[in-house]
């Protein structure tokens, strides 16, 4: 009779490995793979299709509508492959995502007040650039 160590607690397989994750790391399944490539592809061609179609005829919201989908895309993506959601690796992944959306909104913001700023506080220029000497 052969004495086998007795499995570890992160020991999930089986077989004497731990691979140190437990159940709730997000191992993708060819089915989860195929759903965000099938919304990926949905989600790109309908935008593609709004703008080549010309189908809204006000060009500003055509591109909030597209906003719209590369945000939803943006989730798809985080969930589907990336596996993303508030257990994974203790939720420090999603501490990190909102702290990045952060520091992201912060830069955006404030990129366009100094530049708002900028081009309203300007010299103002003629219209005509042969008067000057």
């Amino acid at each position: 009779m052969s004495a086998q160590p007795a499995p570890h607690s992160g020991d999930v397989h089986g077989h004497g490995v731990v691979h140190g994750h437990g159940e709730e790391a997000g191992h993708g399944s060819l089915k989860g793979y195929v759903t965000g490539f099938l919304l990926s592809v949905i989600l790109t061609a309908i935008p593609f299709w709004l703008v080549m179609g010309e189908v809204i005829a006000d060009s500003r919201v055509t591109a909030f509508v597209i906003m719209g989908f590369a945000v939803v895309q943006i989730v798809v993506h985080m969930v589907y492959f990336l596996h993303m959601n508030s257990r994974s690796e203790g939720g420090w992944t999603m501490l990190a995502l909102i702290f990045t959306l952060v520091i992201v909104v912060i830069t955006l913001a404030g990129s366009l007040w100094v530049m708002y700023h900028m081009n309203t506080n300007m010299m103002p220029m003629p219209h005509d650039m042969r008067s000057m000497p």
